[in-house]
């Protein structure tokens, strides 16, 4: 990439994806335990744990592939696969906070890694924004072909 903080981006949304997947599967584990609430858990909060796993993925693709398998790697792709993303962080973070409804004074830890999959979850959306920005201006950027008019050229018609 252009842009020289692009990979540092990249290692804190990793962290960040990994932190909501904890989180995600600790509120997620909540509803399975006998102490806990009992059922299946919603599936905002599974939505959130597919989000987790297909960010690491899509950050996998996107900052690896580049530096050992350049032949894999195709910077439209890229690019789709961020926007995809920032929209799935989107969706899942809206929905989770719709469902956990306003903020409470929380002293349990049910009630507090809520919270926090919520902020986290707007988090990443923010970060696979602007990588989805940054990516969006360096495709345009690329997109034009650099002439060199410089050189003398010869026709192969002479008389052309």
């Amino acid at each position: 990439m252009a842009f020289g903080f692009a990979p540092i981006v990249h290692i804190v949304a990793a962290i960040f994806a990994i932190i909501e997947l904890g989180l995600t599967a600790y509120w997620s584990s909540l509803f399975h335990s006998v102490f806990g609430f009992g059922g299946s858990s919603p599936s905002v909060i599974n939505f959130m744990i597919f989000n987790s796993v297909w960010s690491i993925l899509v950050l996998i693709y996107i900052g690896v592939t580049p530096l050992y398998m350049t032949s894999v790697f195709h910077r439209l792709a890229a690019l789709v696969l961020n926007v995809l993303t920032a929209i799935f962080w989107f969706a899942g973070a809206i929905a989770l906070a719709v469902g956990f409804g306003g903020p409470y004074d929380c002293h349990d830890s049910a009630c507090s890694s809520g919270e926090a999959a919520i902020a986290f979850g707007f988090f990443l959306w923010a970060l696979f924004t602007f990588l989805a920005v940054v990516d969006g201006i360096e495709s345009l950027r690329r997109r034009g072909h650099h002439v060199d008019t410089s050189k003398q050229t010869t026709n192969a018609y002479p008389g052309a």
